[in-house]
C-alpha cells in the first residue's frame, strides 16, 4: 500500500536561538514527524539566493525532508527566539524569501497529488504567498485533508485571514491561548472550551478540532461527535520548539493510514512530548517513541 502524500505550506527559516541558529518553520516540522509516522512528505517554501539560504537548503535536504524550495532575491527568513523557562518567544523578520512564493505548475501538479495539505497564518502574512497557498489550495482533490494549524505569531494574522482559511480547513488545530483570542474575534461567550470548539467544527464543517493546553490537555473532536482527552504527560523538557508541530503531524499522518481517533491522538501526544524531551523540532527518531501516556498510567 503507498503511503499517503502530505505536503506543507508556508515558511522555512532559520531560528536565531542563543545557542546558535537552527533549521525551522511549523510548515517543514509538520512535514518532517508526518515522515516519521507513515507519509511521504513534501515541504513548499523559498529561501534567499544567499549563504543562509544554501544553508538551509542543505540542513533540510539533510535531515531526510523532501522539500520544494524556491529560490528568489528576498534574504532568507530568520526569526529570534528567546527561550523563557524552556517557553520560546518569537520575533520574526519581515520582507523574506518565503513571503514571495511563487504560483507555478510544478506546485499545482503537488497539490493535485496529496492526500494532506498543511498551512498556517504565519506563512499567509504577506499578498503574495497568501495568494499562491490560496490558489494552491483550491487544486486540492476531493477528499484530501486540508490541516489549518493556526500557529498565531505575533501580529502576523488578522480575522479575515482565519475566516478565510477555516473555509478550506477539514482540520483546525489550536491552543488554548489562541482559542481565548478567537473567543473575543469571533464573539463566543458564555461557553465552555468543548462548546467554542464545538462551534468551529459546526459552523465551518470540519471533520476534527484539535484543542491543546500545553503541559496540561489535548482534546480532539470530530465530526461523528467521537471525542478523546489526553492528560500531557511530564517529562524533562529540553525546549518546546516544535512540539505542536509533531503532535499536529503524527495525527495527520496517523489518521492517513487508517489509525483511529484515540490511536492517533496518543501517538501525537507521546511524539510532542519525545521531542520535549530534545533540543529542536528535528530530533532523531528511536527506533519506537516511547510510551509517555503508558509510563504514567494513562
Amino acid at each position: 500500500m503507498a503511503k499517503p502524500i502530505v505536503l506543507s505550506l508556508g515558511e522555512l527559516l532559520w531560528d536565531m536561538l542563543p545557542s546558535g541558529k537552527r533549521a525551522g518553520g511549523a510548515p517543514v516540522n509538520f512535514i518532517y514527524h508526518a515522515m516519521h509516522n507513515g507519509a511521504d512528505g513534501y515541504a513548499i517554501s523559498a529561501v534567499g539566493e544567499d549563504e543562509l539560504g544554501d544553508e538551509l537548503a542543505k540542513v533540510t535536504k539533510d535531515a531526510g525532508i523532501n522539500a520544494i524550495i524556491q529560490r528568489n532575491a528576498w534574504p532568507t527568513g530568520t526569526v529570534d527566539v528567546a527561550l523563557k523557562n524552556g517557553i520560546p518567544e518569537y520575533t520574526i523578520v519581515r520582507g523574506v524569501a518565503w513571503d514571495h512564493i511563487l504560483y507555478t505548475r510544478e506546485l499545482i501538479e503537488q497539490v493535485e497529488k496529496a492526500d494532506c495539505v498543511c498551512f498556517g497564518t504565519l506563512g499567509l502574512r504577506s499578498p503574495e504567498s497568501h495568494d499562491t497557498i490560496v490558489e494552491l489550495l483550491k487544486h486540492t482533490k476531493p477528499g484530501a485533508m486540508k490541516f489549518f494549524d493556526i500557529n498565531i505569531r505575533g501580529d502576523h494574522y488578522s480575522k479575515e485571514l482565519i475566516e478565510e482559511l477555516l473555509g478550506y480547513a477539514t482540520v483546525f488545530k489550536l491552543n488554548d491561548a489562541e482559542l481565548l483570542l478567537l473567543r473575543d474575534m469571533f464573539g463566543i461567550r458564555g461557553t465552555s472550551d468543548d462548546e467554542a470548539c464545538r462551534w468551529f467544527l459546526t459552523q465551518y464543517g470540519l471533520d476534527y478540532i484539535i484543542l491543546t493546553g500545553g503541559s496540561t490537555f489535548s482534546t480532539i473532536i470530530s465530526k461523528t461527535g467521537d471525542s478523546s482527552t489526553l492528560s500531557t504527560p511530564h517529562v524533562e523538557v529540553a525546549d518546546t520548539v516544535g512540539a505542536g508541530d509533531s503532535f499536529s503531524g503524527t495525527f495527520a499522518a496517523k489518521i492517513l493510514t487508517g489509525a483511529s481517533l484515540e490511536e492517533a491522538h496518543r501517538a501525537a501526544v507521546n511524539t510532542a512530548a519525545f521531542v520535549c524531551t530534545n533540543d529542536g523540532a528535528w530530533p532523531e527518531y528511536p527506533a519506537q517513541i516511547p510510551d509517555y501516556l503508558a509510563e504514567a498510567g494513562m
